[in-house]
């Protein structure tokens, strides 16, 4: 089982920085019982420090192993539970070299949940208290039956407490490690999404710098060619009036005429591209309008047999948006998700409810994927792998939602298909920018 949260590479080094946790805990605990034993006059070879001494030494053995092991199997879950199995391990040796009942270093497994969540979040640092909780509950019992004596103790746990202070106490810190596991795990997923959408952020960033140097220029030279365009096409049809269907110049003339429209489509998506108005923004119900495009896209030819879409879209959503933008947005992703999956696959269209003022729509095809290298460019206007394309579909996309004070971003495994989420603004265009400005 791999480690997808993040990334294997940001998994990898969350990783790195647990070993170098272990390591520099190894070197205080070597470091405090070599100073208490100097301080003191206690030989270092004397029970429990030369044990105190030997687990620092281990710790950094396998610390070293860890980092070796890290390329090999740094993505996997099991990885990163063998060493915490270790940890609480350790943690529990320790308790027993330190006086059992009475140590005071059972915060320890505070530190090993703490740092698990970091990697395998809730459900792994859960896991973490149970093995604590069993270890530390089964190391109380048998010191509790004398079959086991912690050193520094005479084995007299059974009268020299009361067997309800010792269940108060033990309960006391099984509940302080599932506690704390649970609220680790709660600011590890908030961590994980803040710092996802500083990643969304960072990408879409780059994205608007890159094209709003195009923009303005992008505008002057479309309507400079529109307006020839229109004259070209209205005198060749003017002159087509005159000749016979069969005649080669008619001919010709139909070739002309199927061309300025192609450069007048063109022509209308890069003024749209540059300047993208949202004259006509209404309140739309976003799953209503999500249904009835998917309805639409069914009957499309492009949309075959093989094709499954998939709806798990949450009920009244609004947001404020040109009925027409919207819809272009959407189609273009259906027509794209269709395509990467060559008339066999699914499409899973997912929304998700509202949260902090935004909500999140992702289209998530079962298709070929996309390399890394076409990933970085595929927003950039002109820019296309296919033979019939423009490519200026996504920048489109990008530029509209970018207008709304949205965002879109896009991940893909090559071979198991490609995610677009779009991110919406539920408050009117109009505040987005206010805001911006």
């Amino acid at each position: 089982m791999k480690i997808h949260h993040a990334g294997s590479e940001d998994s990898k080094g969350r990783i790195k920085w647990l070993i170098a946790f272990r390591l520099v805990f190894a070197g205080v605990l070597l470091g405090a019982t070599l100073l208490f034993c100097a301080s003191e006059s206690i030989p270092f070879m004397a029970r429990p420090f030369i044990f105190l001494i030997a687990i620092a030494l281990v710790l950094f053995v396998l610390s070293a192993l860890y980092f070796l092991l890290l390329n090999v199997w740094g993505d996997t879950h099991w990885f990163v539970y063998g060493q915490v199995f270790l940890d609480t391990v350790t943690v529990t040796v320790i308790l027993f070299l330190t006086g059992g009942f009475a140590s005071v270093f059972t915060f320890l497994y505070l530190l090993v949940i703490i740092g698990v969540s970091m990697i395998l979040h809730r459900t792994g640092s859960l896991v973490v208290a149970a093995l604590s909780s069993v270890q530390y509950g089964v190391m109380i019992d048998l010191e509790y039956y004398g079959v086991l004596v912690p050193l520094g103790t005479t084995g007299d746990l059974a009268s020299a407490y009361a067997w309800t202070h010792i269940i108060y106490r033990m309960a006391i810190i099984m509940s302080a490690c599932f506690a704390v596991a649970f609220l680790t795990g709660i600011l590890a997923v908030q961590t994980r999404r803040a710092r996802n959408d500083l990643v969304v952020m960072k990408r879409h960033l780059k994205r608007v710098e890159k094209v709003a140097a195009i923009g303005e220029l992008a505008a002057g030279i479309a309507h400079e060619i529109k307006n020839p365009l229109a004259s070209i096409s209205g005198s060749i049809q003017l002159l087509k009036e005159d000749l016979s269907p069969g005649m080669p110049k008619y001919q010709l003339m139909q070739i002309v005429l199927r061309e300025t429209d192609r450069l007048s489509k063109l022509v209308t998506d890069f003024l749209l591209f540059a300047n993208p108005h949202h004259m006509g923004v209404k309140k739309i119900r976003l799953d209503k309008a999500i249904r009835d495009l998917v309805v639409l896209f069914e009957q499309d030819p492009m949309c075959s047999e093989g094709i499954v879409l998939n709806l798990n879209v949450a009920c009244d959503v609004y947001i404020y948006m040109d009925v027409g933008h919207l819809r272009q947005i959407l189609f273009n992703l259906l027509k794209n998700a269709a395509e990467a999956m060559d008339g066999s696959g699914t499409i899973s269209i997912d929304l998700s409810s509202p949260a902090q003022g935004k909500v999140k729509l992702r289209i998530k095809d079962t298709g070929c994927g996309i390399e890394s290298g076409v990933l970085a460019m595929m927003f950039d206007p002109f820019y296309t792998t296919k033979n019939h394309g423009t490519g200026l579909g996504l920048a489109i996309t990008h530029r509209i939602m970018e207008t709304y004070g949205g965002m879109v971003d896009v991940a893909s495994v090559p071979g198991e298909g490609t995610s677009f989420t779009l991110i919406f603004r539920l408050n009117h265009p109009k505040q987005n920018l206010d805001t911006v400005l």
